[in-house]
């Protein structure tokens, strides 16, 4: 596998929530999330959230989070405290970023630190790149490109362990069909939005213009 090319670091998250509406009142009952630094994790974040109420029997089937779990988890404002730390200024990543990005706000609303956001998504990437994958679940790609499983899906750390193990082989199978030469969070992002009809082509516009642009810059988590 080939370096990436950029040594700034990226952070890939996972929550696991009460629902799927963070506009209806769910919340975060778990934050899992891994710091990136050239192709490899270097620091982990992890933690239980207490919502403050309940959560359904079909969540905790679903997780494995019991509520006896979460009674004695930490409250959310100190557990994102903790995580706004851990995320500084940093591009983020997520699987279905969409879902992660509307908690992470809604979350950074009741700490009352709103901002806006820099997210890359490996769901949308994988769209683009692997057109014919039965579906875009991550459990789906993960055994799709053959990444062994060591973790249990649906707990935070293991999915975003296993999120940041996709973005990897995703940017080795960029390099090694389209012949890349840098590829910078900016251009992952825009993989990620491009027409999906048209995705080849363009990934090969794109990587024969990588090949003779400057490497750039990744961005930051903010802005």
């Amino acid at each position: 596998m080939q370096p990436f090319s950029q040594t700034e670091p990226i952070i890939v998250l996972d929550f696991e929530t009460t629902g799927l509406y963070p506009a209806k009142g769910d919340r975060v009952i778990e934050i899992g999330a891994v710091l990136l630094r050239e192709q490899k994790i270097v620091d982990r974040f992890q933690s239980l959230v207490n919502p403050g109420f309940f959560v359904s029997r079909e969540i905790e089937t679903i997780t494995g989070i019991t509520n006896a779990m979460l009674s004695e988890a930490p409250p959310a404002l100190e557990v994102m405290g903790q995580f706004v730390k851990f995320l500084d200024s940093h591009p983020l990543v997520a699987h279905n970023a969409s879902f992660d990005r509307s908690f992470l706000e809604a979350e950074l609303d009741h700490l009352g630190k709103k901002r806006p956001l820099n997210f890359g998504c490996t769901l949308q990437i994988a769209r683009r790149l692997y057109p014919d994958v039965i579906n875009y679940k991550l459990e789906t790609l993960i055994r799709y490109k053959n990444i062994p499983v060591n973790s249990q899906f649906h707990r935070a750390l293991a999915d975003a362990e296993m999120a940041a193990l996709l973005w990897f082989k995703i940017i080795e199978d960029l390099k090694s069909q389209f012949g890349f030469e840098n590829i910078t969070f900016d251009l992952m992002k825009k993989i990620g939005k491009m027409n999906k009809d048209l995705a080849f082509d363009l990934l090969l516009k794109e990587a024969e213009d990588s090949r003779t642009d400057q490497i750039g810059t990744t961005g930051n988590l903010f802005g």
